[in-house]
């Protein structure tokens, strides 16, 4: 959990004192303050430029020692390529690649010019909104747990990272204080995601999980939580199996969102794996990563982010969040490989595998959703299957659908917002693979294709053709590589993805 900077927004005007960043288009060409500054320093800029055969492409940058007549800290020089050519996403990482050039040793304040070289009264409010949020974003660290002597530490050295404010200039502050507004809502839902993964299994179990999600009354979405007791009524065994083996309970939380009120229909549902330690139960993982199974409930976490910025933004939809909460332990009162169980719809699983524990959760909660709220579409998020980071590898997560729609809506989502999926095929054949000969169904496959016959057990609990969707994220929702807008293990996957389908497509 890291210090705020704190994100303003001004008119363009000259920047006496301080650290300051200005943009470079590719040749270099200036933007107008960037020339303004080149002249008060007799051609500084220019000339060290020209001595580093700097170019300003993207993603590059020039430090210039700054003339004492200038008055300023620093002046960084950042490389855009041709702005022309920017979207949504080029923007966000924009804000991220600066932010991550940024650290307390510029002092406590920093400005930044955003303005276009080429076309310097273009750059409008969305522009600098978006820069602010990938600012915002790459911001982000988890010292929640260092000492205060090590943060103390951390503060003090050359590499201290905290910037207090960055003042954002371009030519139409107004507009983007009001395009920002709705993206730090957002910021905000990633963060909470981020600290959700990155808490160790023993302070965030899934009372606590639930607890954290109850806060969400505050932003006016509805939370129910339901315990053991309720799940048993509701016949939720597949759920519970989960969690027979530890000493935590077993709960489920429901956040509704009513943003379109009655008139805006059947909701969107969103359902998340909450598995907050898995060690495989009684089929136990091998030891080396296991501390990673922190992260296992990282589908939870994205719900609970995404319900946080419907709320915080006042999103004109209806939509509900769901996610089944438990730890996966093994002793001598948790489910056995060979035992049968139930489920909430009725069917029973053959349990071979008690590391398959994902799908038994999402049985019963996809069908919960759909029971209850007669949802629009669904779109459930797991860290389901290893086999979908060896197909995949970090980059995409994998989609599954029984509705191409859907899937080209979210394809569309995760290009924009830079959140990526890449759709894998369901069939017959697949399904196959995971029929038991004593039960309905047994929750593994086999060695081939681990992460389609997982999707095709989840297909068994969708009802009435309902438009369903499937994320696997266990390459992208922890241990994630960095990026231009996150350095954080926990990189909150899916909030973004998720709010931006939601806003293109059911709040038109």
């Amino acid at each position: 959990m890291s210090k705020t900077t704190t994100i303003s927004f001004a008119a363009l005007s000259p920047v006496k004192q301080g650290a300051v960043v200005i943009l470079a288009e590719r040749g270099p060409v200036l933007s107008p303050a960037g020339k303004a500054l080149d002249k008060a320093s007799g051609g500084a800029v220019m000339r060290a430029a020209k001595q580093r055969e700097y170019k300003g492409k993207k993603k590059t940058f020039l430090d210039i020692l700054v003339p004492e007549k200038l008055g300023l800290s620093r002046l960084l020089v950042v490389g855009a390529d041709e702005l022309k050519d920017y979207g949504d996403r080029e923007w966000l990482e924009l804000g991220g690649v600066i932010r991550g050039k940024l650290s307390g040793r510029d002092g406590q304040g920093v400005t930044l010019v955003l303005e276009r070289p080429k076309k310097p009264h273009e750059s409008g409010g969305e522009e600098a909104a978006q820069v602010a949020l990938g600012v915002m974003l790459r911001g982000y660290s988890f010292d929640k747990y260092k000492t205060k002597a090590a943060k103390n530490k951390k503060d003090s050295d050359n590499n201290a990272t905290h910037l207090e404010r960055l003042t954002i200039q371009c030519a139409n502050p107004a507009a983007a204080r009001r395009a920002f507004a709705a993206r730090k809502a957002l910021g905000e839902g990633v963060i909470l995601a981020r600290d959700l993964v990155n808490e160790p299994a023993n302070i965030l179990g899934p009372r606590e999980f639930a607890a954290r999600a109850r806060k969400l009354d505050g932003l006016g979405v509805k939370v129910q939580v339901l315990d053991e007791k309720a799940l048993k009524k509701l016949g939720m065994d597949a759920l519970l199996a989960v969690g027979e083996g530890s000493a935590k309970p077993t709960m489920m939380a429901v956040m509704n969102w009513q943003g379109a009120g009655p008139k805006g229909g059947k909701p969107v549902a969103i359902v998340g794996k909450g598995v907050t330690f898995d060690t495989g139960g009684i089929s136990i993982k091998p030891a080396a990563s296991m501390g990673d199974m922190k992260g296992d409930m990282a589908g939870a976490a994205c719900v609970v982010g995404l319900m946080h910025t419907l709320g915080a933004r006042k999103a004109k939809v209806n939509a509900v969040g769901l996610i089944g909460l438990v730890e996966n332990m093994p002793s001598g009162t948790a489910v056995r490989p060979g035992d049968v169980i139930s489920s909430m719809s009725g069917q029973s699983i053959e349990v071979l595998n008690t590391d398959a524990e994902g799908r038994l959760v999402l049985a019963d909660v996809l069908w919960y959703a759909q029971e209850q709220f007669k949802p629009k579409c669904v779109v459930n998020l797991a860290t389901l299957t290893g086999a979908i980071l060896v197909a995949l590898g970090k980059e995409y997560a994998g989609l599954f659908s029984n509705n191409d729609e859907l899937s080209e809506n979210l394809s569309k989502a995760g290009e924009t917002a830079g959140e990526k999926v890449w759709r894998l095929p369901l069939g017959p054949k697949y399904d196959e693979m995971i029929k038991s000969e004593i039960a309905d169904m047994k929750n593994i496959g086999g060695r081939y294709g681990g992460s389609i016959t997982a999707a095709q057990f989840l297909q068994r609990f969708i009802q009435n053709d309902t438009p369903w969707a499937h994320l696997d994220i266990a390459g992208t929702g922890m241990a994630a590589p960095k990026s231009d807008v996150n350095t954080s293990w926990g990189p909150g996957f899916g909030v973004r993805l998720l709010d931006r389908f939601i806003a293109d497509n059911f709040e038109k």
